[in-house]
């Protein structure tokens, strides 16, 4: 008896020892891998080609997040689940082997509850879909409403939002309990399987005893040992529920990481030891993924050092997305951009990011600070730093503050007007000191005096040999500086000559009287009578 008590007590030290050490090699692996995961899919993230982000803000936060629903499922134990498997079949084989027949009843209870698991796998396949649609709808909604408090508000428009949201909650609630309909209904007839399996378990072994082959010992063994079957074939069924959920979650973070990034995997990337000199595209198109709308359409167009271009043209007319694509942040679908003599996709980032300087139309800043937001790319001397907010007035903002440059900056940039993020932005590119300069419509949200202190601070920044490229709507602040005017309408190259010979010819159409001078170097051939008034003021 003291030998029985005394094994019994080693097995189950031994099993309690082993399962503390299964459960931390499993949690400190899966930490480790979901470290490196989370990490790979960030950086991703961070490198995705712009123009192929999902349009929906919710959608791509969701396929981020989908990482933590994989994580959570690994480290519950289903890699340790899944090797528990093929166990069971060796537990039956030892049943089979001690009570003979009493191995059938197991055996037989083994694909009975596999097909339940595979059953309710594929009928869970449609609702989780869906739900995980609706639930990414719902997330974009809360994403739109944060952001557009202010308009919702001011619109009265948030009684349609609410309607949206109850909308989308009932259907996530509706295949909800579906899920947990069918869940249940299957744990439940697991467990009743089990059950009977034990109960025909000990009927059969009883007969066997009865009749001889089996001893009373024996059937308590494989009583035991049908409960080791028991646990991992429950288990199981559990994990094939579960695992669709996972193979969901998993395809969300598959098609983040099949979107291509903004250099491809394994690249041999160019690194340019001279700075350029001239930057031209050839024979560029360009179209939105899935979107009929092409947006660009330019034969050849070239810039030269020194040159001073304003980029004009009506509201949608394709100004934006041809700075983004001479920036590198989009892609065309066809076509060239070159960077010197260099294309400018088999240039490393990191030095395209060094030469050319891009201010978007919509500044973004983010959580921190006011200078973390300035010094957003990385150091930068205090002395030139002083001397860029002060030319851009920017050392009043942070003297209206306590906390002067550290003054703390919310997410979105929320505590600063408009023109304030633009001048933000502003000095950023104005730190960077690139070779070529791309400007969205830099003064757009600035005042008279602000729009004029901006034009005299990045003429003194300017380098004879630099680039410069704004589109703006108004040219007038900066026509006196400029050597080039090009118009951009439908996505094409419209106009293209000297200030003195083209902005007249605007403004006479714009007021409908006749132009005084005619326009000359017209690269682009187009019919100049479809393109009416509005093309300086955007409408």
């Amino acid at each position: 008896m003291t030998t029985l008590v005394a094994g019994m007590g080693l097995v189950v030290g031994l099993d309690w020892l082993l399962k503390t050490l299964r459960a931390h090699i499993m949690d400190s692996v899966a930490s480790s891998v979901d470290k490196r995961l989370s990490q790979h899919v960030y950086e991703h993230l961070l490198h995705l080609q712009l123009d192929q982000q999902p349009g929906s803000l919710g959608t791509l936060a969701a396929q981020v997040g989908a990482l933590d629903s994989v994580r959570q499922v690994f480290c519950a134990g289903l890699v340790f689940g899944i090797v528990d498997l093929p166990f069971a079949l060796l537990f039956i084989a030892l049943i089979g082997l001690i009570g003979g027949p009493v191995g059938w009843v197991y055996l037989g209870m083994l694909p009975i509850a596999l097909a339940l698991g595979l059953y309710t796998r594929l009928r869970l396949r449609r609702l989780t879909r869906q739900q995980m649609l609706r639930s990414n709808e719902r997330l974009g909604l809360l994403v739109d409403s944060i952001r557009g408090a202010e308009t919702l508000r001011a619109s009265h428009a948030g009684w349609r939002f609410a309607q949206d949201w109850q909308t989308l909650s009932h259907s996530i609630a509706g295949y909800s309990i579906q899920q947990k309909s069918l869940s249940q209904f299957c744990t439940t007839t697991t467990g009743s399987l089990s059950t009977l399996a034990y109960i025909m378990g000990i009927v059969v072994g009883v007969w066997g005893v009865e009749a001889g082959y089996l001893t009373t010992g024996g059937m308590v063994a494989c009583s035991i040992l049908g409960g080791r079957v028991i646990g991992p074939v429950s288990q199981g069924v559990q994990y094939l529920m579960q695992w669709q959920q996972v193979r969901e979650a998993l395809d969300m973070v598959n098609n983040l990481l099949r979107k291509p990034t903004e250099r491809r995997p394994g690249q041999t990337l160019l690194l340019p030891d001279r700075l350029p000199e001239h930057m031209s595209v050839e024979k560029l198109r360009f179209a939105f993924p899935h979107s009929p709308v092409q947006q660009l359409n330019i034969p050849a167009l070239h810039f030269q050092a020194g040159e001073r271009v304003l980029l004009l043209g009506p509201v949608g007319g394709g100004k934006s997305t041809l700075l983004k694509i001479l920036a590198g942040l989009y892609r065309p679908g066809e076509g060239r951009v070159r960077l010197g003599d260099v294309d400018l996709w088999e240039i490393d980032p990191q030095v395209v990011s060094a030469q050319v300087g891009y201010l978007p139309q919509a500044v973004q800043l983010f959580k921190g600070t006011l200078r973390s937001n300035l010094m957003l790319a990385g150091a930068v001397s205090d002395t030139t730093l002083a001397e860029i907010i002060r030319d851009l007035a920017l050392d009043q903002v942070a003297a209206s503050n306590p906390l002067g440059m550290d003054m703390a900056i919310s997410e979105g940039g929320s505590g600063l007007s408009g023109g304030q993020r633009q001048l933000v932005g502003l000095a950023r590119v104005l730190m960077s000191r690139p070779r070529i300069w791309l400007l969205d419509e830099p003064t757009a949200s600035l005042d008279g005096e602000a729009e004029t202190r901006v034009w005299k601070a990045l003429q003194a920044r300017l380098q004879p040999e630099d680039i410069l490229i704004v589109a703006t709507h108004r040219p007038m602040a900066a026509v006196h500086f400029a050597t080039r005017v090009l118009v951009v309408q439908e996505g094409t190259v419209v106009r293209d000559g000297a200030p003195d010979k083209v902005i007249p010819g605007l403004m006479a159409r714009a007021t409908g009287s006749r132009p005084t001078v005619e326009v000359t170097n017209v690269k682009t051939h187009m019919p100049a009578a479809s393109h009416s008034a509005g093309v300086l003021n955007g409408r």
